[in-house]
């Protein structure tokens, strides 16, 4: 831990950016805490209206902080309001990603500009605020991101891309909703056994295609490839093999919870840092008394979390199921839990079990389940209350309202053994049964001796410096810092790298790694391509080289029929382009290239993929290498499991400056062919450079235009390969690359490519 004797100035300074929405704060909160214990100095940026709610729900001096942990706040783009609820989920989803990154960047601003505080040198941000890798870039500076769901959850949510490619997203209409659609078996996503579509989280079942919740998560995982490595709230022993499954498709991944079991480990509660709260209900504490008076395992806790809402009838059935259990229990009836509808139970409910209930409107829940007194929880799923939960040793009653509460509570009943699910219509009676089974049946006494179990080993995942979780939880620090920045980006290349190390051309073909090798079928593609393929053979890999079937015949023709035979261990293969098919001897319109193989090619290519892999005569494929503007191949190596290397065929500085294209669109400079000489000087690395010297397809008038949207659509997508290689060398553009560097996942200069010099190698 750095001592408090050092001067600010050599502070480490991270920014702690949640997403708006109180089960994001908390965690985020504990991160924050844990971090300034090991000697950060942190600034944690809620929006202005979570700011003005923490104000008045725990008091005006709240948020002074102390001298080395600051609260700042941003708006989140949303009209302003004083109203005391959690802000609509979809509307702050769509809004921030379009209007919190200039303010965000503009605080970044004003705190590198005071003398009396240390610099930002990292970020710690919300899975779903990724708005800020944008500032981090720009900055230069490592940005974890913090997932607050749970791995299983993660997982899921990784893999929404495939169900609207598969077809099953968005549903055809609402007679799909049925509970024999829902019951489809999804059994393709890595180490999640058992699944249906009723279980995967909530947005996948919308009949809207532009769904905003749908298509925000598609974009935020995607972009979630860009981070320098990804933190989650859980711990090893619970979710080991889906956070391994997981290790293939995104930068590096901890777990590093139960955050609040971490932070009453390495911080006192008495202490100022222990005593700052992220609450944005006040916590009414009498409950506590209450439960201190109550026999072990007796009372009912029954919280659905602070966005779950209900109607006023299935209030209605939760409450005289209650009544008829004959149990003592405390129920959080939040202000706003029934839509629209004050929240108020019937009053003979009230007087029926004025002596075995306590009813609060928000309490300190992690309290609670710690309890001895609390012998069951009726619950929404949400992954804090899941794993708080856990930690408590309290097996749960599960209705799941949305996201991936579905998914947690399908993991909790099934997987681990802890809960059991109630159906969505509640009915009193099910209300009752359930409860009853929980607390005193045998299925329920089953389900709290699994608990305890899951309790001592989220213990022992957070024992002081032993605990799988103390250990990750130090890496990541080790990752702000810089110290396994190079280790963490070049994570995946390294399997390439051993693979290629390991072979040789007198190894066994079917001990060979075999590279899939994809250029962009032009010229000047396919030429480098066919070079980086040959130095690959040369190392020992077998090689499938893959044209489209109208360069496939273009070569044919040029250099005759046995041109594309290859030799056993270098194969030529091809696929559609999707273009009308044509017999001609020209290059092909590269707009048209551009929309067809983006839309048309992922299928072919994985069928040629299934195909080469049911081959006895080859190797399976270990990696690909692809044309960066061929980014359909990242779906099909992640669904493979295998590197996918992209390689840009064109120069360092045309990268970078493609880079920019989307900062250029955001601020208006298409459309903008009279200024041509504007001066664009915020482009690390590149001086003195205008608006002319871009490539080309910046300066178009149309927004629509096809070659400008492709541009950025690819090099958002290839910011999720495993590696990306130049043909370039060093010394040319040391600068320039040395600054992509910080932008991208590992970027290595391998030219100009060179084919070796061997007996029998291919000709041109």
């Amino acid at each position: 831990m750095e001592s408090r004797a050092v001067s600010p100035a050599r502070k480490q300074h991270v920014v702690c950016v949640p997403y708006p929405a109180q089960g994001h704060i908390n965690p985020m909160m504990k991160v924050a805490k844990l971090l300034h214990a090991k000697g950060f100095y942190v600034t944690f940026v809620n929006t202005i209206y979570n700011h003005k709610r923490l104000l008045r729900s725990r008091g005006s001096n709240a948020l002074d902080g102390l001298p080395s942990f600051r609260f700042e706040s941003i708006p989140d783009g949303l009209p302003e309001t004083d109203v005391d609820v959690t802000q609509d989920i979809p509307s702050l989803c769509e809004s921030t990603p379009k209007y919190s990154l200039a303010p965000f960047k503009e605080l970044l601003r004003r705190i590198n500009a005071q003398d009396e505080v240390p610099p930002v040198n990292c970020i710690v941000s919300d899975g779903c605020m990724s708005f800020t890798l944008d500032a981090a870039e720009e900055l230069g500076v490592p940005e974890v991101l913090f997932w607050t769901t749970s791995a299983c959850g993660f997982l899921a949510y990784l893999h929404y891309h495939k169900f609207i490619e598969k077809g099953l997203s968005p549903l055809k209409d609402e007679s799909y909703l049925t509970k024999e659609h829902l019951d489809t078996i999804i059994d393709w996503i890595p180490s999640m056994k058992n699944l249906r579509l009723k279980d995967i989280p909530s947005f996948v079942r919308t009949t809207n295609p532009n769904d905003i919740m749908l298509n925000f998560l598609v974009r935020e995982t995607e972009r979630a490839k860009r981070a320098s490595a990804i933190i989650l709230n859980t711990f090893d022993d619970l979710e080991h093999d889906v956070i391994q499954s997981m290790q293939s498709i995104v930068p590096p991944v901890y777990s590093i919870g139960p955050l609040h079991l971490q932070v009453k480990q390495q911080i006192s509660e008495d202490s100022e840092l222990g005593r700052m709260g992220s609450n944005l209900w006040k916590e009414e504490t009498e409950c506590m008394d209450w439960l201190n008076t109550k026999a072990p395992n007796s009372v009912v806790y029954v919280n659905f979390g602070s966005i779950t809402v209900m109607t006023a009838k299935q209030l209605v059935e939760f409450a005289w199921g209650l009544a008829a259990t004959g149990k003592e229990f405390l129920w959080v009836i939040r202000p706003d839990l029934v839509a629209g509808e004050v929240s108020m139970v019937p009053p003979e409910f009230l007087t029926e079990t004025a002596d075995r209930s306590m009813l609060a409107s928000w309490c300190p829940q992690e309290e609670v389940l710690s309890h001895p007194a609390v012998g069951g929880f009726l619950t929404h799923c949400g992954w804090n209350s899941t794993l708080e939960s856990i930690c408590g040793g309290v097996p749960m009653v599960c209705w799941p309202f949305f996201a991936e509460q579905q998914t947690n509570c399908k993991f909790c009943c099934d997987e681990w053994e802890i809960g059991v699910e109630i159906g969505g219509d509640v009915r009193r009676e099910e209300v009752e049964a359930v409860v009853r089974e929980l607390m005193d049946g045998e299925k329920g006494k089953k389900m709290r001796e699994k608990a305890a179990e899951w309790r001592s080993l989220a213990e022992k995942a957070t024992e002081c410096k032993r605990g799988s979780s103390v250990v990750n939880f130090d890496n990541v620090v080790k990752v702000l810092l810089g110290d396994l920045g190079t280790e963490s980006r070049s994570f995946h290349l390294k399997k390439l790298i051993n693979k290629t190390e390991m072979a040789s051309p007198a190894v066994y073909t079917t001990q060979k790694p075999h590279v899939v090798c994809v250029p962009h079928p032009a010229q000047g593609h396919i030429n480098p391509m066919l070079k980086v393929a040959k130095l690959l053979h040369a190392k020992g890999f077998h090689v499938t080289f893959v044209n489209t079937v109208y360069n496939h015949k273009r070569l044919l023709r040029s250099r005759g029929p046995n041109a594309l035979d290859g030799f056993p261990s270098f194969r030529f293969e091809s696929i559609p382009d999707g273009l009308p098919e044509t017999d001609g001897n020209t290059t092909q319109d590269i707009p048209s290239l551009c929309v067809s193989t983006m839309n048309n090619c992922l299928s072919p290519f994985k069928d040629l993929l299934r195909k080469i892999n049911t081959g006895d005569d080859v190797p399976p494929v270990s990696c690909i290498v692809s044309d960066a503007v061929m980014s359909f191949t990242l779906d099909a190596a992640e669904e493979l499991g295998v590197p996918d290397v992209v390689f840009w065929t064109a120069s360092a500085c045309g990268l970078m400056a493609f880079l920019q294209f989307q900062t250029l669109y955001r601020e208006s400079y298409i459309s903008n062919k009279e200024h041509l000489e504007t001066v664009i000087d915020w482009i690390p690395s590149m001086k003195n450079f205008r608006l002319k010297d871009f490539p080309s397809f910046i300066l178009t008038t149309d927004p629509d235009d096809i070659m400008l949207n492709f541009s950025i659509r690819e090099v958002e997508r290839f910011k999720g390969a495993t590696a990306i290689i130049l043909n370039m060398f060093d010394d040319l553009e040391h600068d320039v690359i040395q600054s992509i560097k910080s932008m991208l996942p590992p970027v290595y200069s391998i030219g100009t490519a060179q084919s070796p010099s061997e007996p029998g190698s291919l000709r041109g």
